[in-house]
């Protein structure tokens, strides 16, 4: 039996519950067709739309997607919601939001305030009947502010996540890449390390390496070893100078279930966390990352389409106050995401739907080599993003990975963007930036044309 039905010319589209109705009004993607949820053409997806857009927001509270009994995430989205912030908006149809949203009545005060009251749900719904310009505007009315050492996501500002990797975790290696980033303006968000040998031995090596030169160059930024979120909280136990506490999660309890987490571990990694009072004008201490196809790719999506899970993400993510989550946009591979035209697709998704919700959202703007997809895609992922007010962006040398081997975005990508648009970095890592003659003092984002300052060289040593 159709919950749900609409009819274009002389057929009639039936849709079985609100789940079936959500993946079947989704913009085409590949790990929707092989979860096998997809609409069957374009004229029933847009049915689905037109259903969608019709129905009131009020719905996404009567009805789940994934049974609130048997998922934790689905227990905390509903226990959480907060009907007074929902109540300007909750004689709406999704369609009537969405014509709100891209008002003038919507704006920054007004979408701050809504955002306790929005479930990721509601979210992906709307974002489903958008248009990409449509994504775009009402993101950038959207402000999430966060703060460790600095102050990520304020008005006309993008940071970047310095990504250092090494393949071995050479200290030499790792050092190289840091000043590399740190000479074209990059690592305000966090010099984040994913270490190439996991355990609790090889996290603490890396934190003190990055701890020590943070604090000998006093530069205001935070690290974060992207490691399991045990290897961090025993790492703090042992007494690492631990700044952020890292965490892929998802938006169902199977699939965070599958990373080795729950909702309780990740409540007691923050405390580990704001135990060490290591934040200068701010106690955000978590960082996650989320990615469309995660829960598909766990067979842990109750057969919800891919982009309402990873909304759901969004929600874990937001009862934990992080300074940063970022959606790996296109890192599963084309299964999920099969070319550019939905990698940006989905990345513009992923920030809106995030921004909505009043989480500080950054995306990591990126491809595997076998996916349908190319440099030029990203190029025009990142400039969508960065007019969108997206928190910030990975900086990788050459947005080559060397030890993760995919693509993404570069410290000079992060450089085109603040130049073309006219944004700076974080104001404390720019006042840093100008006291070490990388940067020179001026209205647009521009690098002194000295030699590499006396620091560089002497990274490099300590390392």
């Amino acid at each position: 039996m159709n919950h749900f039905s609409h009819t274009i010319g002389t057929r009639t589209y039936g849709f079985r519950d609100l789940k079936d109705l959500m993946a079947k009004a989704t913009p085409a993607r590949s790990g929707d067709y092989l979860a096998g949820v997809a609409a069957g053409s374009a004229e029933e997806r847009v049915a689905a739309q037109m259903t969608l857009a019709a129905l009131p927001l009020g719905k996404f509270l009567q009805e789940v997607v994934i049974p609130y009994e048997s998922d934790e995430v689905t227990r905390l989205i509903i226990d959480s919601h907060d009907a007074q912030a929902f109540a300007p908006v909750r004689h709406m149809t999704v369609g009537d939001f969405r014509d709100w949203l891209l008002s003038d009545q919507a704006d920054e005060a007004s979408l701050t305030a809504l955002a306790p009251g929005i479930t990721p749900e509601m979210a992906a719904a709307v974002s489903k009947i958008m248009r990409v310009q449509d994504l775009i505007l009402v993101a950038k009315k959207c402000r999430v502010v966060t703060r460790f050492r600095n102050t990520i996501g304020l008005p006309n500002r993008l940071a970047t996540r310095l990504q250092p990797n090494h393949p071995t975790d050479d200290a030499t290696g790792i050092a190289a890449s840091m000043v590399d980033g740190l000479l074209y303006g990059a690592g305000d968000a966090v010099i984040g390390i994913n270490p190439a040998t996991d355990n609790v031995q090889q996290v603490m090596r890396i934190v003190h390496m990055l701890d020590e030169v943070i604090r000998h160059y006093d530069i205001p930024t935070q690290s974060c070893v992207l490691t399991h979120v045990t290897n961090t909280i025993e790492a703090i136990e042992r007494g690492a100078p631990v700044d952020l506490v890292f965490q892929s999660i998802a938006g169902s309890e199977a699939a965070n279930r599958s990373f080795g987490i729950d909702l309780k571990l990740l409540g007691e990694a923050r405390e580990a966390a704001l135990s060490l009072g290591r934040g200068t004008v701010g106690n955000n201490v978590m960082y996650f990352e989320t990615g469309q196809g995660s829960a598909l790719s766990a067979n842990a999506h109750h057969g919800v389409d891919q982009q309402t899970c990873e909304a759901r993400a969004y929600a874990v993510a937001r009862q934990y106050k992080p300074l940063l989550i970022n959606t790996v946009v296109g890192f599963i591979g084309p299964e999920y995401l099969y070319d550019g035209k939905q990698i940006v697709r989905a990345g513009l998704e992923d920030h809106f739907c995030g921004k909505l919700l009043g989480v500080p959202m950054g995306c990591d703007v990126c491809y595997t080599n076998h996916a349908e997809a190319d440099q030029n895609d990203m190029d025009v992922l990142l400039t969508l993003l960065a007019t969108a007010g997206c928190n910030f962006i990975m900086g990788v040398p050459g947005s080559d990975d060397i030890m993760l081997n995919y693509q993404t975005t570069s410290f000079h990508d992060a450089l085109y963007a603040r130049r073309v648009l006219g944004l700076k970095p974080a104001p404390e890592f720019e006042d840093w930036l100008q006291k070490m003659a990388i940067f020179r003092e001026t209205e647009k984002v521009e690098l002194t044309d000295s030699l590499p300052p006396p620091f560089a060289s002497a990274l490099l040593r300590l390392a």
